[in-house]
């Protein structure tokens, strides 16, 4: 057995379960899997909710707060800073999962959702909704990075991608329930206090539902607490695959073990195989939101009234059906993602963004113009909504999925906290300038940027991302050691 694993790992898992297709666990197969990856995904729907509600409550927040009316600068505070803190909760979430493990980190995840949100439902002022935000903030970035990592380690290689894109699922998810609940509470007093303080409701279930969770198998076998690993994959893999996975993970940790003796926990990003998979993922997660997600999704009702829909309503309404495209076809990337593979539809979801933001850009120039035409109007939001159908599937899920993938297992955590932190801040670039750029150059011209953004993306992507679908962890590991050392290398990492 220890000469087929050892060529499994050579030959790729494709090779394994083709000798063995009794042993291939599909999606549904398994209703532990389902479940660590349902309650997991809470923090995803959390995620969604907390970064997609402030698009409608900043309307109404703007009704009650006059000096946030005159004020972009304000306006664009409000928004940014669940960003910001999310920067500071992803790199916190990275330690405390390498430290303390997956489920701590989904826990003071849950405490920061609750915490923020109890203080932006009784905010008397706009510096108090900004100091809930920056809570909120804290939370969404420790469930960025904690969330799709939890669900990778506890999925069989051969669904992981879809697994790890029911996390994506649960963002949009939470997107599109975001704008329900705005949309149906626009008539409520109190409007943006209920839109912001309802998220601490999912956050305090996921608390309870983290009781019955089990620890990460992976992180358990990396801490030496094989027999509590063991049992938990035991649930996962019926045997005799779970002797073969328990034996390629004993021998891919030994391996990182003897490694990372030589390597300070500071000092990780001067192995040369992790900068070159870092830059891989980070720059997954950059273009993820240069290329404009974070516009679309907080500012689509403002982006709709100066399209030419001037009633918060149809703004909102509108936004609703921008929202339920996101999920849609974020439902689809579930699919392809395993099917067609990693890189084919991250390609294919540019190129669709790149059309989408051509006819954005006409539109609104026209627009910009003078053209009061509602075809015009409506010329933009069949371009908002081509944006999203062709980002939803690809360019959604995909780096949160090669994220969780790509990093050895000591080192996931800080590494996907890291690239998640990258995110974070393009996220606060583009959410806190977008409306003075548009101020500055106008609609049309902000959509040219993100359009130059999106093909300078489709190179980087043909170019540096590998396909790890249906890759075990161990062997895509060997796919960054052989671009940084060549295939010739010797078997171990380098400081360089």
């Amino acid at each position: 057995m220890v000469a087929e694993m050892s060529m499994s790992m050579r030959a790729g898992s494709s090779n394994y379960l083709e000798k063995h297709p009794d042993r291939r666990i599909s999606i549904f197969q398994n209703s532990y899997i389902l479940g660590i990856t349902l309650a997991a995904g809470i923090g995803g729907l959390l995620f969604g909710y907390d970064t997609g509600v402030i698009s409608g409550a900043l309307l109404y927040i703007k009704e009650d707060f006059e000096q946030v009316k005159n004020s972009y600068f304000l306006q664009e505070l409000i928004v940014a800073m669940a960003l910001v803190g999310a920067i500071f909760g992803a790199t916190i979430g990275g330690y405390i999962n390498d430290a303390l493990g997956r489920k701590m980190a989904i826990i003071v995840a849950d405490i920061c959702f609750v915490l923020g949100s109890l203080i932006m439902a009784i905010a008397p002022n706009p510096h108090v909704i900004i100091v809930g935000r920056f809570f909120v903030g804290l939370g969404v970035g420790a469930a960025s990075v904690t969330s799709p990592v939890y669900i990778a380690e506890v999925s069989p290689s051969e669904i992981r991608g879809g697994l790890v894109g029911f996390n994506a699922l649960m963002i949009t998810g939470g997107q599109f329930l975001s704008f329900v609940i705005n949309y149906g509470l626009t008539k409520v007093p109190g409007t943006w206090r209920w839109m912001l303080g309802i998220a601490g409701s999912p956050a305090v279930v996921q608390l309870f539902f983290m009781i019955f969770l089990p620890e990460s198998p992976r992180w358990l076998y990396f801490k030496n607490r094989k027999e509590a690993a063991a049992n938990v994959m035991s649930k996962i893999y019926p045997s005799p695959r779970l002797e073969d996975e328990i034996e390629i993970l004993e021998s891919h940790l030994a391996k990182e073990q003897e490694n990372s003796v030589k390597v300070k926990y500071s000092d990780v990003f001067k192995l040369k195989e992790i900068r070159v998979a870092f830059i891989c993922g980070a720059g997954l997660q950059a273009f993820q939101q240069l290329t404009g997600i974070s516009i679309v999704l907080y500012y689509s009702p403002i982006i709709i009234q100066l399209a030419g829909f001037k009633s918060n309503e149809a703004a909102l309404f509108l936004s609703l059906i921008v929202s339920g495209l996101n999920a849609g076809g974020t439902i689809l990337g579930i699919y392809l993602i395993d099917v067609s593979g990693r890189k084919k539809l991250t390609l294919g979801s540019l190129s669709g963004v790149t059309v989408a933001l051509i006819i954005l850009a006409v539109a609104c120039s026209l627009i910009g113009q003078g053209n009061s035409s509602q075809v015009y109007a409506w010329l933009a939001i069949v371009g908002l909504a081509l944006y999203i159908i062709f980002f939803a599937p690809g360019m959604g899920p995909v780096p949160w999925a090669v994220n969780s993938e790509i990093y050895p297992e000591e080192y996931r955590g800080l590494c996907g906290g890291m690239s998640a932190t990258v995110n974070w801040v393009c996220s606060v670039i583009m959410s806190i300038s977008f409306l003075s750029i548009v101020d500055a150059i106008g609609l049309s011209g902000s959509f040219m940027i993100l359009l130059g953004v999106s093909m300078i993306a489709i190179v980087f992507v043909s170019m540096y991302m590998p396909e790890t679908k249906g890759l075990t962890f161990e062997e895509v590991s060997n796919i960054w050691m052989d671009r940084a050392y060549g295939k010739d290398r010797n078997q171990e990492s380098h400081v360089a």
